[in-house]
């Protein structure tokens, strides 16, 4: 994970500045500069109003008795979409702007919701194959055992402290 994010932050802006030496070759300094300027401005604006939007449907979500996930998820994609636009470049506009966009939201949203279900199962079924019996350091759970590879028989007891 730290390689990665070592590369992520290495590469980007090396790409970024190639990007930007190779627009301004074309379309000159002060045209890329100002670009990089509108972008910025532009897209900080639209996340300031896509989140404005969010915050208000998650605090609507919130007094109906819902529970706001998706607004929670979209929420964060607009946060890092901004973040992104504010930043110079190209490639993080490009990004950026695309999170701003409610379909692209939505397909990454439901993306992360099936990576997330798959972990989720995942680690369900490693805790019950490697529990056959009681949870050691575990003193409340007297008993923990698969009943099938899919299934884990928990018993739990709260003691009352005097």
């Amino acid at each position: 994970m730290f390689g990665r994010l070592l590369l992520l932050f290495v590469l980007t802006p090396l790409i970024e500045l190639w990007l930007l030496m190779l627009v301004s070759k074309h379309l000159g300094v002060a045209t890329t500069i100002w670009l990089v300027l509108v972008t910025g401005f532009v897209g900080a604006s639209l996340a300031r109003r896509q989140g404005l939007q969010t915050w208000l449907s998650i605090q609507r979500e919130t007094q109906q008795g819902k529970m706001p996930a998706a607004s929670m998820v979209d929420a964060m994609m607009i946060f890092v979409a901004g973040v992104l636009l504010i930043t110079p470049g190209m490639m993080t506009d490009v990004v950026g702007f695309s999170l701003l966009v409610p379909p692209v939201r939505a397909f990454l949203r439901n993306r992360f919701r099936d990576s997330f279900k798959v972990q989720a199962a995942a680690s369900v079924q490693g805790f019950g194959a490697g529990f056959p019996g009681p949870v050691p350091g575990a003193s409340d759970i007297h008993q923990a055992k698969p009943l099938a590879d899919d299934v884990i028989d928990v018993e739990y007891h709260r003691h009352a402290e005097d």
